[in-house]
């Protein structure tokens, strides 16, 4: 007869203590395939509970599929083991598929996924477990419209320690994802105010900004970012910019063009910054650059990040960081929508940052990246096709640029390198109104570059450039 032990039941329900027994024991091959379990009856009298504990019990496991019912004969032990050959099967298929898909070029410098064996999965389990058990009573609650408050906590006390910023967790709202934010901002500060993007710039904002059919321009830029008066020739009532790390040229903006937006912002009510300070965190060389938000005296600066560089493409998880003002005006009128990421997503992400793995994790990636990307640089400054590329703005994010001296057009070398197994993308795609001088830069995003696959790589630039010059 089977006998388990209650004394660590605790808390819980008996039945549920009961469960996790019997389960465990299945799992583990304590408890073979098709093997007979005790009567409700004689079981609940073996273990000293009631009759009702057992069925309880039993019901679950059924329910789960660990056990099946036959009529008049009890309760058996499922065969699991074929179930989970031929899952592990299935997904070892789908994972085969995935990888043929996301493996057909050698390497791709346009993407922003990052490699899986770095994703701290062991650590993200651990706090999983933790969270189930410790925070029931919280995910079962439905969360504000901004976020659990444990996270804005969390994410305020990170962003003192690392950019400087003094914010309440009041002023903090989370969502799933930066276009969903784009949204709620659009709400809270009107729609029929003019939105600046910058030129050249990541063009999906605009496409979001347009999807919302509000008023929406592209900025000037200059090699000091966002060039102040085209603001006010476009009649710019919010710039949407990105002054630490810009893409996809690379540009830090400077501290006297920083103060020079913040100027144009205070010299009218309503005027507002995005700072979107997406991949700031892997500043690879010097101190971080301090946010505009941190220099905002005005509160003119919405502040926007997110953990997919850090984490995950797949973490959807952003946030934005709203003056004291529009934090309190928020929460008048926007606070009737439902909070886009989950309460346990939000909880376990919370104990990540609070517990110190987070920091830890970032310095690893930043180490990581460093690496990474000295490497290529290493094999480019060494290979044949040195004497014909410059590279610059390396030093911050997770891309450099790469000047090509070639009068061939980008789209034929991008075409070409294509057809090689190299995905690579030129500054010039970013531009609506690009400049009137021709130049040949390409924009080398290396998060998701296969070490392994490096030297494959540097001869595919070898015979494109090489083809590229006997042209000439």
């Amino acid at each position: 007869m089977l006998t388990y032990s209650f004394e660590a039941a605790r808390s819980e329900p008996l039945y549920q203590h009961l469960y996790q027994c019997i389960k465990n024991d299945i799992m583990q091959g304590v408890l073979s395939p098709n093997e007979k379990l005790p009567s409700k009856r004689s079981f609940a009298k073996n273990l000293g509970v009631s009759t009702i504990t057992v069925e309880n019990a039993y019901a679950q496991l059924a329910a789960e599929g660990y056990v099946y019912s036959l009529p008049k004969k009890g309760f058996f032990v499922t065969d699991i083991r074929n179930d989970l050959s031929r899952e592990k099967e299935k997904n070892c298929k789908r994972e085969e598929k995935e990888q043929t898909e996301q493996k057909r070029y050698l390497a791709d410098f346009t993407s922003n996924q990052t490699c899986s064996e770095q994703f701290p999965f062991s650590i993200w389990a651990k706090l999983m477990r933790a969270v189930l058990k410790e925070e029931r009573e919280g995910l079962m609650k439905n969360a504000p419209c901004a976020g659990i408050l444990p996270l804005r906590e969390a994410i305020a006390g990170h962003l003192k320690a690392f950019r400087g910023m003094d914010v309440e967790p009041e002023q903090i709202v989370i969502g799933a994802g930066t276009e969903y934010l784009y949204g709620l901002l659009l709400q809270l500060l009107g729609m029929e105010k003019c939105y600046g993007v910058e030129d050249p710039g990541y063009h999906k904002i605009y496409k979001v900004y347009k999807s919302h059919r509000v008023p929406c321009s592209y900025v000037e830029m200059d090699g000091a970012g966002v060039v102040v008066s085209s603001l006010e020739d476009g009649g710019v009532d919010v710039v949407h910019i990105s002054p630490s790390h810009h893409f996809p040229t690379g540009i830090v903006m400077p501290v006297s063009r920083r103060y020079e937006l913040l100027g144009w912002a205070a010299k009218a009510e309503g005027r507002y910054i995005i700072e979107d300070d997406y991949d700031s965190e892997f500043r690879l060389t010097g101190k971080p650059v301090p946010s505009l938000q941190s220099i905002d005296v005005q509160e003119k600066v919405i502040y926007m990040n997110t953990f997919t560089k850090t984490l995950s493409s797949t973490v959807r998880v952003s946030y934005m960081v709203l003056p004291s003002h529009l934090a309190q005006q928020f929460r008048g009128t926007l606070s009737f929508y439902s909070c886009t990421v989950s309460n346990f997503e939000q909880y376990v992400l919370a104990r990540f940052i609070q517990e110190g793995y987070f920091e830890r994790h970032i310095n690893r990636m930043r180490n990581y990246y460093h690496e990474k990307r000295d490497l290529l640089l290493k094999q480019i400054a060494g290979s044949p096709i040195a004497d014909c590329c410059g590279i610059s703005e390396e030093d911050a994010g997770l891309h450099f640029l790469m000047k090509v001296d070639t009068d061939i057009p980008d789209e034929e070398i991008c075409r070409e390198l294509d057809r090689e197994g190299v995905r690579i993308s030129s500054v010039a795609q970013y531009y609506v109104n690009p400049p009137e001088k021709k130049e040949h830069v390409f924009v080398m995003n290396y998060s998701s570059l296969e070490e392994e696959n490096l030297k494959k790589v540097m001869a595919v630039f070898e015979r494109v450039f090489a083809r590229k010059r006997k042209k000439q």
